[in-house]
C-alpha cells in the first residue's frame, strides 16, 4: 500500500514548473505500468466482459514477443561465434553466446526506450495528460527488427523520427496512420541504407565480414571474462577472426542472387526454420513467431482475418511467380518464402497492428490479402530491396481507411436496397 500511496500522492499534486510536470507524467507512466486500473466491470454485465485497458492489451503483445526476444539475443552470440568457427553446436559455448547477445541487445533496447518514452513523456506533459502506452509495443518491435550492430546514435535519430513525425504529429497513440516501428526501420533504410543491407550488418562483433577480419570486444566482455575465469568457464578470447568460407549473407540475400539452390548451398531448411541464421534480431525463429502469432489470435488482440489473408495472398502471388519463373528468385517454392526473411514476423506483429490496419471484417480480408500480394511482388521483383514486407505494410497502412470507407459504402448500398 505504501508504494501505491506514494504514486497517488504524486498524481494528485500540482507541479509548479515544466520540470515538475514532466516528473509527474513520468511517475504516472510507471504507476500505470505496475498497477491495473481501479475500475472493473461488475458481475453480470452484458456488453463489456472485462476491465481491460490499452496498457493490458499492449502488455499481451509484449508477452507474445518475449520468446523472439530471448531467442534473438542468443542467436546474436551464436552467429558471432559461428563466424569465427567456434562452438559450432547451437548450445555449445552457451554462456558466451548469451552474454555476447546481451551486451549487443541491451544498449539497443535502452536507447530505443529511452528516446521513445522520453519523447512521449515530454509530449504528454506538454498536453497535460497521462502517458499513452503505445510505445510498450513499439519499443520491443523496433529492437527486434534492427540488425545487432546498428550504431546507437543512428537508432536514436530513427526512433525520434518515428515517434515525433509518425505518431505525435498525428495526435499520439491511436491516431497514427503508419506503424511506428516500421517507420523507424524505413528511416534507417532510406537515410543509412548500408547500415541495414548487405552481408556485413547481420553478424555482430566485426568491422566487416571477410576472411581474417578480427573480432572486436569491449569492456563488457572483459568484465564477464573475470567472472568466467573465477567460475572456470571458457572466456572471450581476443584474437578471433572470421574463418575462411563464412558468409554473413542472409538466406533472402542469397535467394535474390541465385535462387533456392544458392540458399540451400549455405543453409539447410532446418536451420532456416529454427532460426540459426543471420538476420534481424527477432525474425529468424519461425516456431516462436508462430507461437506468438497464435497467442495474439486466441487472445483476440491480432485479427486472424488479416493473418490468414496475408498468408493466402503471399501464397497466391508466390504460385504466380513460380509459374512465371523468369528469374531464379521467382522459382523459389512459394511455401519457402515463409522460411526466409521477415515474412512471418511482419504478418504476425506488424500487419495486425489494430491502429493502422483496417477495422471492418471485410476490410481486414482485403488488407491482409493485398499485403501478401505486394510483399511478394516487392520481394521478388525489386532488385534494390529483396524483402518487401516493410514497404507493403506501410503502403497498405496508407490505404486502410480508404478500404474501410468503401466497405462501409458497399454495406450501406446493400441495406438501402433491402429497405
Amino acid at each position: 500500500m505504501g508504494l501505491i500511496d506514494f504514486f497517488e500522492k504524486i498524481e494528485h499534486s500540482e507541479p509548479k514548473s515544466t520540470l515538475g510536470k514532466v516528473g509527474r507524467t513520468a511517475a504516472d507512466a510507471v504507476f500505470t505500468f505496475l498497477y491495473s486500473p481501479k475500475s472493473t466491470t461488475r458481475a453480470g454485465g452484458v456488453h463489456i466482459r472485462d476491465g481491460i485497458d490499452l496498457k493490458r492489451t499492449m502488455f499481451q503483445v509484449m508477452i507474445a514477443l518475449q520468446l523472439c526476444l530471448i531467442f534473438g539475443t542468443y542467436n546474436i552470440g551464436h552467429q558471432h561465434f559461428t563466424a569465427m568457427g567456434q562452438y559450432a553446436g547451437f548450445v555449445e559455448g552457451f554462456h558466451l553466446k548469451l552474454v555476447h547477445g546481451l551486451i549487443k541487445i541491451l544498449p539497443i533496447f535502452l536507447v530505443v526506450h529511452g528516446v521513445g518514452l522520453g519523447i512521449e513523456i515530454l509530449f504528454a506533459a506538454k498536453k497535460g495528460h497521462a502517458v499513452e502506452e503505445g510505445f510498450l509495443v513499439s519499443g520491443p518491435l523496433i529492437t527486434l527488427i534492427m540488425p545487432p550492430d546498428i550504431p546507437l546514435w543512428m537508432l536514436a535519430v530513427a526512433v525520434a523520427f518515428a515517434v515525433i513525425i509518425g505518431k505525435e504529429a498525428f495526435g499520439g497513440t491511436g491516431m497514427n496512420i503508419w506503424n511506428v516501428a516500421l517507420l523507424a526501420r524505413v528511416f534507417v533504410f532510406f537515410a543509412y541504407p548500408t547500415t541495414i543491407s548487405g552481408d556485413n550488418v547481420w553478424v555482430s562483433g566485426f568491422d566487416k565480414i571477410a576472411t581474417g577480419v578480427g573480432t572486436e570486444y569491449g569492456w563488457g566482455h572483459s568484465l564477464f571474462n573475470y567472472l568466467f575465469g573465477w567460475m572456470d568457464l571458457d572466456q572471450f578470447a581476443v584474437g578471433g577472426a572470421v574463418v575462411d568460407g563464412f558468409t554473413g549473407a542472409t538466406p533472402l540475400a542469397l535467394a535474390s542472387q541465385g535462387g533456392w539452390d544458392a540458399v540451400t548451398s549455405v543453409y539447410s531448411t532446418s536451420q532456416m526454420w529454427w532460426g540459426a541464421i543471420p538476420g534481424s534480431i527477432g525474425e529468424t525463429c519461425k516456431p516462436l513467431i508462430i507461437i506468438g502469432m497464435l497467442f495474439l489470435m486466441f487472445r483476440g488482440i491480432a485479427s486472424w482475418r488479416i493473418i490468414v489473408g496475408a498468408l493466402l495472398g503471399s501464397a497466391i502471388m508466390g504460385l504466380l511467380m513460380n509459374a512465371w519463373g523468369a528469374t531464379p528468385f521467382m522459382t523459389i517454392p512459394w511455401y519457402y518464402h515463409a522460411w526466409i526473411g521477415s515474412m512471418l514476423f511482419a504478418i504476425a506483429f506488424m500487419a495486425t497492428d489494430p491502429v493502422t490496419a483496417t477495422a471492418t471484417n471485410t476490410g481486414k480480408w482485403i488488407y491482409g490479402i493485398l499485403i501478401g500480394f505486394f510483399g511478394i511482388i516487392i520481394r521478388v521483383l525489386n532488385p534494390a530491396y529483396p524483402e518487401g514486407w516493410m514497404l507493403a505494410i506501410l503502403f497498405l497502412n496508407t490505404f486502410s481507411a480508404l478500404i474501410d470507407h468503401y466497405v462501409f459504402e458497399s454495406n450501406m448500398k446493400k441495406r438501402l436496397k433491402r429497405a
